[in-house]
């Protein structure tokens, strides 16, 4: 290693430890975030050993990256994306391609997703000409199951896009079997669960295609970024291709001629032996990442395992502390699962004493941060009313979310100390008014 650069990563690592806050948490001064990302050393010089190599690009901390990913993720293949929305929208579209003939998807398809979530899960449907078809949730595990998916499915049914809520699985293995009974694609949302299980297995691994957020609140951060995984070898050459503009080839840029006949081909209208590397199969994106994000990526999953367990540790701190607490409704694992939490969802009864806005109040009053389930039902909010789309059954679930629920962090910076802190906070409150 060149010794300036060697001088300069050594000086990070100092550089990481004397800008460490290390003032103790003091309850009501100390701001208890819902989520964030846990940065070390290693990763800050990660960035900046990246950022001297001047990999400004995708490149190689990329393409190991996405290797190293897929095979944590149980999958073939791996395509990094500058967001995990991105990496919805391509995974959606993929299902659009001339490539996959009878089986494409066509505007006017219906596509099965839930109306208590976040926006980016159903976008990709009506961004692709598509009508998303709405269906409720349960409270408590904030899912839908696989009967009111299975209710749902029509004769314009061709694929269902399912997000596992707060890192809670979804009924992935049954709904994958109506995937498969009724010849439908099927997309996990992945963004807030690796790591998580269902019968055992990974989710991510149950349907065609999954998709991963590396956003700072997820359970691996690159800043922004995401991934879509699949290991339909088929599937992940449309990925690819509508990830890198449309293109046809395969190359890295940079690289050249790695299929031997990049001057050989006929496409479409082009003339005979047009330069492969301007040929394009799809009306596709620029969705890369950049490999000073990969560069984190790779350091951040080194410690996936240890963030993973903390998460659980957290959530079930939370839960055994707020165990019997009256006019609250508590979180459960789906059934047959063993979530890496996202987050730990809360809801008001509807006869409590008190409203989820005065909760929410006297939590941020004492620094303790929260969220909603993000959007609620997504057919109240002004951009989705008017869109094409049709409602399964009642989203009374998806209404009471709406109005009663919100959540508290469970990520890894949180201490013994802080989730206790939670606890006794929400106790004092409730307590106070039963």
């Amino acid at each position: 290693m060149n010794v300036h650069k060697a001088l300069i990563l050594d000086e990070t690592a100092k550089f990481h430890q004397d800008v460490q806050d290390d003032r103790p948490f003091v309850p009501g001064t100390t701001e208890i975030w819902p989520a964030g990302a846990v940065l070390d050393a290693a990763d800050r010089r990660a960035i900046v050993e990246a950022a001297l190599e001047m990999r400004i690009a995708a490149g190689p901390s990329s393409r190991r990256f996405e290797s190293r990913f897929a095979r944590t993720m149980g999958h073939r293949k791996a395509h990094l994306t500058n967001s995990g929305s991105s990496a919805n929208l391509l995974a959606m579209t993929a299902f659009t391609s001339h490539t996959l003939e009878d089986r494409r998807l066509l505007p006017g398809d219906e596509v099965i997703t839930v109306a208590a979530g976040f926006p980016t899960t159903v976008n990709p449907i009506i961004q692709n000409g598509l009508v998303p078809v709405f269906v409720d949730v349960e409270l408590g595990t904030y899912n839908t199951t696989a009967d009111r998916v299975a209710q749902a499915i029509g004769p314009k049914t061709r694929a269902i896009m399912i997000a596992h809520a707060l890192g809670n699985p979804f009924e992935v293995a049954e709904i994958a079997q109506l995937a498969e009974e009724h010849d439908l694609f099927l997309v996990e949302d992945n963004c807030d669960a690796v790591g998580s299980l269902y019968d055992g297995q990974l989710t991510g691994t149950f349907g065609d295609m999954t998709t991963v957020s590396f956003y700072p609140a997820h359970h691996l951060t690159m800043g922004e970024g995401g991934c879509v995984l699949t290991s339909n070898l088929a599937l992940a050459r449309i990925v690819e291709s509508l990830r890198d503009w449309g293109r046809d080839c395969w190359c890295e840029p940079g690289e050249t001629n790695k299929c031997l006949k990049r001057f050989k081909y006929q496409m479409g209208t082009l003339p005979e032996g047009y330069d492969h590397k301007y040929i394009f199969s799809h009306v596709g994106y620029n969705l890369k990442a950049t490999d000073i994000q990969a560069a984190l990526g790779l350091t951040q999953l080194d410690k996936i395992d240890e963030f993973c367990a903390a998460r659980r540790r957290n959530w079930r701190r939370l839960r055994e502390g707020l165990d019997g607490v009256p006019h609250l409704l508590l979180p459960e694992a789906t059934p047959r699962s063993d979530p890496s939490w996202f987050g730990f969802a809360l809801t008001v009864q509807p006869d409590a004493p008190f409203s989820r806005a005065a909760l929410v109040d006297f939590l941020e009053d004492r620094k303790i941060g929260t969220r909603r389930l993000f959007a609620g039902n997504l057919t109240r909010h002004p951009a989705y009313i008017g869109t094409d789309h049709r409602v399964v059954g009642e989203l009374t679930n998806s209404d009471i979310v709406t109005e009663q629920t919100f959540w508290i962090g469970v990520y890894p910076a949180l201490t013994e100390e802080m989730t206790d802190y939670m606890v006794a906070s929400v106790k004092e409150f409730v307590e106070a008014r039963s």
